[in-house]
């Protein structure tokens, strides 16, 4: 950015604290230009003309979700993480995800869509200079593609790929944040209505003492506690949260962050209290403010990614904090807001408008997931038996999962609306929330015993903790207060017992192998969409502390399970991704290597994910959760479409065989097929009684044929 000294102009302004006067300089207009022309909000504006008077939106209907619509189109996602994704020389992170080889590959799996992650401009922008990503590209500053992952040209073309190959891309949008870019220079110099595009409020001159002082090197300073309940007793702001989300002592301890002093478009400076649930990086946005500023934007971002770049699908990222309001004598309502429900409406309904879908990652109460499910989001990740199905591996036990499982249809949900996956980005959620907000003085039966809501959660979580992490997987680390930080291979491991994983042996990693099968078997044979990311396709594990030590300094220990992967062996000796992460040690090897091998965890997934497509299971509607004997053994019970029957998925977490009559006294007599291995193996009689004989860590998925319509 060129020295703009002398096209500043020196502004006589007066100083609220003194009474006095005092120059300070206001910005050539040449600079906020500048910044407008880059912001999303003007660029959204800009967009939004094209569609005015068209018919072009009135073409399909919005009003509701429509998942069936969704999991026709993508039933099966593999989800990558661009700054993991090892290149060619020369080549990008989009090139190599948009590679025809890797789709050839993609295909052969039974892969129908990609989700890529987070691809726009994210960092921050200052002084004329755009910063870093702080976040994984979740701080979004821009509508371009982040020249670190490839162009837009590529990303179009990756559109094109995945089209060819029967499949779709899936873009996202961050409704509750930004970066620190444009938008948020604009609002803090406060230029025209940008200032309504955060929650963000401007402290009186006479109050600054009440801030703490700008450490050096920074531009902003976490307010403790104590702050945070003075400036809410003086009405600047709603005070403290439900929940303080990456509480780190030292770095996180509230969700309100101040800036130093900035001079604004009028020359006057001032000082900002602004709000963000995530990191200080990421100012959330004011889903209630007269200009709705806020609103503009994300539709202007979610239509460029449709019909710009080519996206099917939007994640709707971090969708249940666009509502937040003081209460008295309590902590602010920032969770389960009808405002968030109410801006789910609107973009859901755009999108589907647009001809997309979109799906929310909103880890909150089932009755929040619930209530944002019927007009916003057509899909939603499985936040609620995610954290079960984990806890059944570890413990052998399926209680709480099918305690999980029955609460979905006791809010209501339809399990096809649910993305029901393997590893992802995040670490594996031990929050528990549902049992810790709204209904933790709600008792539950668990094991026998009566349990009130936050004991349930604390007893599930201590015995995950003491599993998965500490002494017995030192290789796994906690994230904060949410969970743990692992791969799906790393928590398999810790569930088998391995203490370290230096030493697996062949068979140690073919027994990782089996229940990595099992879990994917239990998110891919029931309603729904079935997702897994690159790392569960090469059997990652996470990297040594050492090696990512730097980018854990705020204490996200996430990056020990984002190491780098190689999916179509493109560089063999690469030792990082383009990005600069390191590899991470793979058990399976690159995915196109994989399917040469009838035994591999490619090849052996691609024959289940046969089987599901085959009988339309992603449409199937879930009947029963039927109790059993065997404390590791879970059965669904399923219809499948079109009347082809009844299909039941029969899982074992457990380490030894079981033998079990289990009662479907409401199912239908006929032939029993065991749908992977082709095979008649019995048959149904009237008493509904079905004989289960299943080894460990295995799944059988089982046909009951009706020979006449139902």
């Amino acid at each position: 950015m060129p020295d703009t000294t002398d096209r500043s102009t020196q502004t006589a302004t007066e100083d609220r604290e003194g009474g006095g006067r005092s120059l300070v300089a206001t910005p050539a207009p040449d600079d906020v230009a500048t910044l407008e022309g880059l912001s999303m909000l003007g660029q959204a504006r800009h967009l939004a003309r094209d569609y005015g008077g068209q018919g072009r939106l009135w073409k399909r209907p919005y009003a509701m979700a429509r998942p069936l619509a969704a999991t026709a189109v993508a039933p099966v996602w593999i989800t990558t993480y661009p700054s993991s994704v090892i290149t060619r020389e020369g080549d990008t992170v989009l090139a190599t995800l948009g590679d025809a080889d890797l789709w050839r590959a993609f295909s052969q799996v039974g892969i129908r869509a990609i989700h890529t992650g987070p691809t726009k401009r994210s960092g921050g922008y200052r002084d004329g200079v755009w910063t870093p990503t702080i976040d994984g590209n979740f701080d979004r500053v821009g509508f371009d593609t982040d020249p670190a992952l490839g162009s837009q040209e590529e990303l179009i073309a990756l559109s094109r790929m995945a089209a060819a190959h029967n499949a779709v891309v899936i873009d996202d949008i961050i409704p509750s944040h930004t970066g620190k870019g444009p938008d948020f220079r604009l609002a803090t110099m406060r230029h025209e209505d940008w200032a309504g595009l955060y929650h963000m409020v401007e402290i009186a001159p006479a109050d600054w003492d009440l801030l703490p002082e700008i450490p050096e090197g920074r531009e902003v300073v976490n307010l403790p506690a104590e702050t945070v309940d003075l400036l809410a007793e003086k009405e600047y702001i709603v005070g403290q949260l439900q929940r303080v989300i990456f509480f780190e002592p030292g770095v996180k301890e509230t969700d309100w962050s101040a800036t130093g002093p900035v001079t604004g478009v009028d020359g006057i400076e001032r000082r900002w209290v602004y709000l963000h649930y995530f990191k200080e990086g990421q100012p959330s946005l004011n889903w209630l403010d007269p200009s709705y500023a806020a609103q503009q934007m994300i539709t202007g971002d979610a239509l460029h990614s449709l019909d710009v770049l080519g996206a099917r699908g939007l994640r709707l990222d971090a969708n249940g904090f666009l509502g937040i309001e003081r209460r008295e004598g309590e902590l602010a309502w920032s969770e389960g807001h009808p405002l968030s429900v109410t801006g789910n409406q609107l973009l859901g309904g755009i999108i589907r408008k647009a001809g997309g879908f979109s799906f929310q990652e909103l880890n909150l109460t089932v009755d929040d997931i619930a209530a944002m499910s019927g007009g916003g989001a057509d899909l939603s990740y499985d936040f609620i038996t995610r954290p079960a199905y984990h806890h059944a591996l570890v413990t052998a036990d399926t209680e709480f999962l099918r305690m999980m499982l029955r609460m979905v249809h006791d809010y209501g949900i339809d399990p096809a609306s649910l993305i029901h996956a393997l590893q992802n980005h995040d670490e594996l959620t031990l929050e528990l929330v549902h049992f810790w907000t709204l209904h933790a003085d709600d008792m539950f039966t668990f094991a026998g015993q009566s349990w009130q809501g936050r004991t349930l959660r604390t007893h599930i979580r201590e015995t995950m903790y003491e599993a998965i992490s500490g002494p017995r997987a030192p290789y796994n680390l906690r994230f904060v207060t949410n969970g743990v930080a692992c791969t799906t291979a790393s928590l398999i491991a810790a569930a088998l017992g391995h203490e370290s994983l230096d030493d697996l042996t062949d068979s140690d990693i073919a027994e990782i192998r089996k229940a990595h099968l099992l879990l994917a078997m239990y998110n891919a044979f029931q309603p729904g969409v079935f997702a897994l990311s690159g790392w569960d396709m090469v059997g990652a594990l996470p990297l040594p502390e050492d090696q990512v030590a730097g980018m854990m300094a705020d204490g996200d220990t996430r990056w020990i399970e984002r190491g780098a992967y190689d999916l179509a062996e493109v560089a063999p000796d690469a030792d990082r991704s383009a990005e600069g992460l390191p590899k991470a040690r793979a058990l399976y090897g690159p995915l196109t290597r994989q399917l040469d091998d009838p035994e591999s965890f490619a090849s052996r997934l691609r024959r289940l994910l046969e089987v599901r497509e085959s009988y339309g299971l992603a449409a199937s509607r879930q009947v029963a959760i039927p109790d059993v004997t065997s404390p590791s053994l879970l059965m669904m019970v399923h219809e499948l479409p079109d009347r082809r029957g009844t299909q039941v998925t029969v899982l074992n977490f457990g380490r030894d065989r079981v033998v079990e009559t289990v009662d479907l006294s409401d199912m239908r007599a006929g032939p029993i097929f065991d749908m992977i291995e082709e095979t008649i193996v019995g048959d149904m009689q009237e008493d509904g009684l079905l004989q289960v004989d299943i080894g460990p860590l295995e799944g059988q998925s089982l046909r009951i044929a009706h020979a006449l319509p139902i």
